[in-house]
Formats: C-alpha cells, sequence, structure tokens
C-alpha cells in the first residue's frame, strides 16, 4: 500500500514497496512539535544568552550535540587538564570526608547483608542548578542564534535578508554546512535594490567572517551597477557612515556627481536629526572628497549647492572655473584628498582592519594607508580612526 492514509494528518505520508508494509512519516509534524519544545524553557536544558542584550534562547542539549559537532564539543566536552589540576585537592579532601563519614553506613550495611537481607541506600541527586546550562554567545545577534536554534531543532527556517547573512556565517560556524549552502545560493538570489542597504549593514556586523566577505564584494559590485538607484533610497540613510563613504568613494559607481551630493546631504540631515549638537556643514565635510564637483552642471552648481552653504566657496570656484577652462586649474585642487588608484582594478574592496586586541573588524579600502572609521556617527572631517564600533570575535560559549 502506499500513498496518504485515510485520517493522516497533513504533510505526513504512508510509503512502501511492499504490499504489507506501511512506513509512516511525519516530518511537518514533528518539525511543529519540535518547535514548540525549543520555545518552552521548562522543557529545555541549556539556556544562551545571546548578544550584547543578553536574550536568552533556549535549546536542548542533545538535539544540538546531534546536529552539531562544534555545540557537542561546547557542551560536553570534559574539563581542561589545567582545570582538573586545579580542582583535584578540593575533590580529595571530598572525597577523604566522605570516606570516613561512610564507613559507620558501611559497616552497618555489611552486617544486614550478613544477617541475609540487604538495604538500599538512595542514590544522591545532582542539584537541578547543574542540570541546567547557561552559555554566552557574543558573536551573533539575537534574531540571527534564534533562526539557528529554530534550524537545528525543526530541520527548517525561514530566509530573510535582513538576517541572512548571519545565519550564513552563524551556520559555518557551528558545521551547519546544508545551512550554509541554502544562504549562500539564496543571498545570490536576493541581491537588488530593495535589500542591498539591509545586506550591508547586516554585513558590517559579520565582516569578520569568510562567508561575508565574498558576497560582500558581489554586493558592492550591484551597487555599482545601479548606484543611481541605491543612493536615492531611503535606507542608505540608515548605513554607517563609513560604509557612505566606501560606496561614494568607488570609482566604478555608476551614480552622476550630483546624485552622489544628495545622497550625502540625505544622509546628513538624518544624521543630524538625531545628533543635534553636530552641525550638518561638520557632517558633510567626512563626504565632500568623495564628489566631483567640476563635473556638476554649472547652472545646478550655483542652484542647488552653493546656497545651502555646505561647500566652501573656493571647492565651488574651481569647479566653475574649470568648466569654463579646464587647463586653468590644476586637476589636484578639484578633489584634493580624494583617494586615486588608477591601475588597480576596482576602487575599494572588502577587508579586516583589527585593532591591536583584534576585536575591531570594519569595511574599509584596500591598497590605501587610510582607514574609514567604523563609528557610525564620527562627524570630524577626513579620515577617522578605527576604534570605534567593536564587535567581540570570540563568545563565551566555550569557556
Amino acid at each position: 500500500m502506499s500513498g496518504n492514509v485515510p485520517g493522516m494528518a497533513e504533510g505526513a505520508t504512508a510509503l512502501s514497496d511492499e504490499p504489507d508494509l506501511n512506513i509512516f512519516e511525519n516530518k511537518s509534524g514533528l518539525a511543529e512539535d519540535m518547535k514548540f519544545l525549543a520555545s518552552m524553557p521548562e522543557l529545555c536544558d541549556v539556556t544562551f544568552m545571546v548578544g550584547e542584550s543578553r536574550e536568552p534562547v533556549c535549546a536542548v542539549k542533545a538535539v544540538l550535540a546531534a546536529r552539531s559537532k562544534v555545540f557537542h564539543k561546547m557542551l560536553y566536552q570534559a574539563p581542561s587538564p589545567q582545570r582538573r589540576k586545579d580542582n583535584a585537592p578540593k575533590e580529595n579532601k571530598l572525597r577523604l570526608f566522605l570516606k570516613r563519614s561512610s564507613e559507620p553506613l558501611l559497616n552497618l550495611q555489611n552486617a544486614a547483608q550478613q544477617r541475609g537481607y540487604t538495604q538500599q541506600l538512595a542514590p544522591i541527586q545532582e542539584p537541578a542548578s547543574a542540570q541546567h546550562q547557561t552559555v554566552h554567545v557574543e558573536e551573533f545577534e539575537p534574531d540571527v542564534f534564534r533562526q539557528l536554534i529554530e534550524y537545528i531543532h525543526t530541520g527548517c527556517v525561514t530566509l530573510q535578508p535582513r538576517t541572512l547573512l548571519g545565519v550564513m556565517n552563524a551556520a559555518d560556524f557551528y558545521g551547519l554546512d546544508e545551512l550554509r549552502r541554502a544562504c549562500a545560493g539564496f543571498v545570490q538570489c536576493c541581491i537588488n535594490v530593495d535589500t542591498v542597504c539591509a545586506l550591508l549593514a547586516s554585513a558590517e556586523r559579520y565582516i569578520q567572517y569568510k562567508c561575508t566577505k565574498n558576497l560582500v564584494q558581489k554586493v558592492l559590485e550591484f551597487v555599482d551597477e545601479h548606484g543611481n538607484e541605491v543612493l536615492n533610497l531611503g535606507s542608505f540613510t540608515l548605513l554607517p557612515q563609513h560604509v557612505v563613504r566606501l560606496i561614494l568613494s568607488r570609482e566604478d559607481l555608476r551614480a552622476d556627481e550630483f546624485t552622489k551630493f544628495q545622497a550625502a546631504l540625505m544622509w546628513g540631515k538624518k544624521y543630524c536629526d538625531s545628533n543635534s549638537h553636530i552641525s550638518l556643514k561638520e557632517v558633510i565635510g567626512n563626504f565632500i572628497e568623495f564628489i566631483q564637483f567640476h563635473k556638476i552642471p554649472a547652472n545646478v552648481l550655483m542652484r542647488e549647492v552653493h546656497p545651502l552653504n555646505l561647500v566652501s566657496a573656493s571647492i565651488i570656484m574651481n569647479a566653475l572655473a574649470y568648466q569654463a577652462d579646464p587647463t586653468s586649474v590644476d586637476p589636484g585642487k578639484l578633489s584634493p584628498n580624494r583617494v586615486r588608484r588608477s591601475g588597480q582594478g576596482r576602487s575599494m574592496s572588502v577587508q579586516s582592519s583589527l585593532d591591536p586586541c583584534g576585536s575591531n573588524t570594519t569595511l574599509s579600502s584596500s591598497g590605501s594607508s587610510e582607514m574609514i572609521s567604523s563609528e557610525g556617527g564620527g562627524a570630524s572631517g577626513g579620515a577617522a580612526s578605527n576604534s570605534g564600533n567593536k564587535h567581540s570575535g570570540t563568545g563565551s560559549g566555550n569557556s
């Protein structure tokens, strides 16, 4: 008999090659039950405190260990030799105390056995606090880690652009190759104008992982091809400052210079809304070097840019003079701080830039001594240091 059996739950199948056998499968029901199991803290025996907010994510250790060798090692590995050595004196004293305390009771048991009956001793119960384990995880965000735990327990998870890179790197970190490959395949399909900013924002959090670096380069190449569309997105204002600089400085970016100026202006206004103590002119100063004002038509310069009083008069005058007579202006004065990398292919790429402690990773320009600050709000002019927004590269879950 094969096919569905009457009264069978939806998603269940009954398959068999033998006429007198029936193989019943209800994978969807199992997935729902396992999802319910992971959602009930009283049914779980490990709690992960995830991210800076220490959000609790519960799970079952046996399930984690069966699905991931990394979790098996994390949750069930024996104490280190150093730890055993440190605890040895205490264990010896405790063993000696128990031996001395139990001698009278053992003598009574031996006497009882000689009289023809055996007295059973109740086993000592392990404290409840020792049965439930708590692990701190700093590498990943709560939403990402929650999706990972859901996949491990149920075998399915809904991938979405906002958390895609995080889930992919978490899958790689914990040795879940099938999930990692699924994420890599999906990210190739979901790079579009609507998702590109979300992917870049999440990449900032996980740029230290090898999976992210390759994919972010593809995202930046997409940005190059659709420059004007990306710069006009409302979500562009949500990117960190150094990512905006990274995009505006790319020589292969297919966007006109006035659109770049408008994008910088839009980002600056958004930033000043939440940082009123910093002037808009000071914020815009961080992007001026990446805009070639001499390529903006003169009437647009005078009507749209100059009245804002955000760009110095000397830059405006040099741009106008160049348009009137290109030989009258030194090209170096048009974009004095612009990083030029002729003959090196694409102007910007993705690389990790770590501080001496090994905890700070940013999107930065390759082949340049100038690092783009990882602090999204730094409004000081020119290139900023890379000592800003730090992300922990190691979690305390293994300790």
